[in-house]
């Protein structure tokens, strides 16, 4: 299965027959079979006709709208998962103090485990970073044998900031001084690599919104992010261990110079990305979306068998996704109101 990118000014898509049919001027210019497709990303002036969202949904085929400079993303899927006890369970664990708790362990955990081998693997070909990489490893390895110390969300929560800013101290030295990265900023983004960042993952929480959806469960209400208005904090707590995904994924994009600060403007609404770079970065991208979406169904999968159809914990488990793989510093608000930073250039 395959992800359709369409950003581009003027485009009015249609169905016919099996396939996805692209109008310009009225004007037939392509066409894509709806067969291998398993998401479809607008963005710009795009049109769609009614037949075609409906053959979308009849296939479970995910709509992510990117709309505006910020990119804020609008999802439209099909029928949902059809078991409402997995959302009633789900409801009543989120009151569950304890649960919440140790779901959350096991989410930071992973999470700094996971930032803690990124970086060391990177301390063994980067000479020139070894010494930044090693107090940072040293960092995240004391906030790791903390996490089952702490008692409350609260401290928790504060441990991840913390491991976060020992991560990105060690990640941000790995990049060339031309990029101006030293640390994760946002709203808007100051630099060519939290632009890039801010937009993958935006494009991993709509990813996760979707997979939770298509689950039965209700991507608002989490057990580590707390109940926000707008905030689908369960997509917020699942994408925590794939971050690093995303923050790996940046780092070959600039080494291998597929994309380059020239890809990048600085205006009024901070650092975006353009045409030619929008083109490249979605090329790139698909092939780790689809690993992505592999990692989240497993994810998923483990929170649904955790809550059980009755609400109960299954034996012997913590309550938390047991296929949880590790990730990457966060921040603490959801990645979906992260500025994607692109400018508005046309672009396939």
């Amino acid at each position: 299965m395959t992800s359709l990118y369409v950003d581009r000014r003027g485009v009015t898509l249609k169905a016919d027959g099996e396939a996805l049919v692209f109008y310009e001027n009225d004007e037939r210019v392509g066409t894509v079979p709806l067969a291998p497709l398993s998401r479809v990303f607008l963005r710009g002036d795009v049109t769609l006709s009614s037949a075609l969202l409906g053959k979308l949904g009849e296939r479970g085929i995910g709509v992510v709208v990117l709309s505006g400079r910020k990119a804020v993303p609008t999802m439209l899927l099909g029928r949902p998962h059809n078991d409402a006890a997995r959302r009633v369970a789900q409801y009543r664990l989120a009151q569950d103090a304890d649960y919440c708790l140790r779901f959350s362990r096991a989410i930071v955990e992973a999470k700094l485990r996971a930032q803690s081998a990124f970086l060391a693997a990177r301390r063994e070909s980067e000479p020139q970073s070894r010494y930044l990489l090693t107090v940072a490893l040293r960092r995240l390895a004391g906030h790791i044998a903390a996490v089952d110390e702490q008692a409350s969300l609260a401290s928790l929560r504060g441990l991840e900031g913390a491991g976060a800013a020992a991560y990105f101290e060690g990640f941000a030295d790995l990049f060339a001084d031309r990029l101006h990265f030293s640390g994760r900023n946002r709203r808007p983004p100051r630099d060519p690599v939290n632009a890039l960042l801010s937009l993958g993952y935006t494009l991993l929480h709509a990813e996760a919104v979707l997979a939770l959806y298509g689950a039965g469960l209700d991507p608002f209400i989490g057990f580590f992010h707390s109940l926000d208005f707008a905030r689908e904090s369960l997509a917020c707590d699942v994408v925590e261990p794939l971050r690093v995904e995303v923050d790996q994924h940046a780092l070959m994009l600039f080494r291998t110079e597929k994309l380059r600060p020239e890809d990048f403007s600085m205006t009024s609404a901070g650092c975006l990305l353009g045409k030619a770079g929008r083109a490249c970065f979605y090329a790139e991208w698909e092939p780790l979306a689809a690993r992505l979406r592999k990692l989240l169904a497993e994810s998923v999968g483990d929170v649904a068998a955790a809550l059980g159809t009755d609400g109960v914990t299954p034996e012997g488990g913590e309550g938390a996704p047991a296929g949880t793989p590790g990730g990457a510093a966060t921040d603490d608000d959801p990645p979906a109101d992260d500025d994607p930073a692109t400018d508005d250039d046309d672009a396939f």
